[in-house]
């Protein structure tokens, strides 16, 4: 018996890579205007979404290394995006929150955001778009 691997075709490390691209590239191009990268427009979405929390959370929702998170961190403290804070309960942890400036690029562009996320479920239709989302989010969950 012969063993050999799927064509890259039916690889689905691969095609997750290509569906990625397809999905970013159009975010990319979005962030670009704004002077930010899409692992900045990650943190502050976190941010945004479920308020101040402390780093190692931050990374781990935004799909970020910590080491990463800490340079990403850096440059967005010093564009005035994000702003840290020695957590009180215990003075070793920081608390980072998102500013006003950071909340305004993501309502800034809110309506480029929806319409690209638009896009991307009109060409495979919903019900294919929320079945993808299931199972992307099973893999993860596993």
């Amino acid at each position: 018996m012969t063993r050999t691997l799927p064509r890259t075709s039916r690889s689905l490390p691969i095609a997750l890579l290509r569906a990625r691209e397809q999905v970013m590239g159009p975010v990319r191009a979005m962030l670009a205007d704004v002077g930010i990268t899409e692992q900045q427009w990650r943190v502050l979405r976190v941010l945004n979404e479920d308020g101040p929390q402390d780093p190692t959370r931050i990374a781990a929702q935004a799909c970020l290394l910590l080491p990463s998170l800490t340079r990403i961190l850096q440059n967005l403290e010093g564009k005035g995006l994000i702003e840290r804070e020695t957590d009180p309960s215990d003075r070793r942890r920081q608390i980072v929150g998102v500013t006003r400036d950071g909340e305004k690029i993501i309502s800034d562009n809110l309506d480029k955001s929806i319409a690209l996320l638009e896009a991307t479920r009109a060409r495979l239709g919903t019900e294919k778009y929320e079945a993808l989302l299931d199972l992307l989010n099973e893999l993860d969950d596993s």
